[in-house]
């Protein structure tokens, strides 16, 4: 993987509340002045650009790439067309420096993950058949040796990443 900050996964299965993680992870390293910058996995077609919009307009009309930019945000829309789904690695290697990159999804890339299950969804656990799966975040207890936190320990969970990831404090080295 390039060198951009420690990559950490959250991997589960659909409804198993990874985005709410992060949402609620985000602010707890920040706090702790850590910059994180995430990448997400679609399984689908998506797009958030929007139709009529000039950088819809754009795409559509055949741009290989449209930047937008303002004054407050910048984003690179990069239509695959015919070529293959980018790796992983490739993606990273397209990202800024930061601290920590949390990556949501990719659960079968060869990285650091923390499985997000919920019992009522009635799924089997992924951590069995994934060495990569360094710990369990549940809403109630399941069997597994691995650490396992409560899905509300957002600052016990945090600790944990920064502990995996050998992150230190802004200002001083791990």
């Amino acid at each position: 993987m390039p060198h951009i900050g420690p990559v950490f996964g959250l991997a589960g299965w659909s409804g198993s509340g990874k985005t709410t993680l992060i949402e609620k992870l985000l602010p707890e390293f920040a706090a702790r002045g850590l910059r994180v910058s995430t990448l997400k996995h679609a399984h689908v077609d998506f797009d958030f650009d929007k139709p009529g919009k000039d950088s819809w307009r754009h795409r559509h009309a055949g741009a290989f790439e449209v930047m937008v930019s303002s004054p407050k945000r910048w984003a690179l829309i990069h239509e695959i067309r015919h070529d293959a789904e980018p790796t992983l690695p490739e993606l990273l290697a397209r990202m800024n420096q930061a601290d920590l990159v949390l990556v949501e999804g990719f659960k079968r890339d060869p990285f650091p993950k923390l499985e997000v299950h919920r019992v009522v969804l009635g799924k089997t656990l992924l951590a069995p058949d994934d060495a990569d799966i360094v710990a369990i975040a549940s809403d109630e207890p399941v069997a597994t040796r691995l650490p396992r936190f409560d899905l509300d320990d957002v600052a016990g969970i945090a600790a944990f990443i920064i502990g995996q990831c050998r992150l230190a404090p802004p200002g001083r080295t791990a």
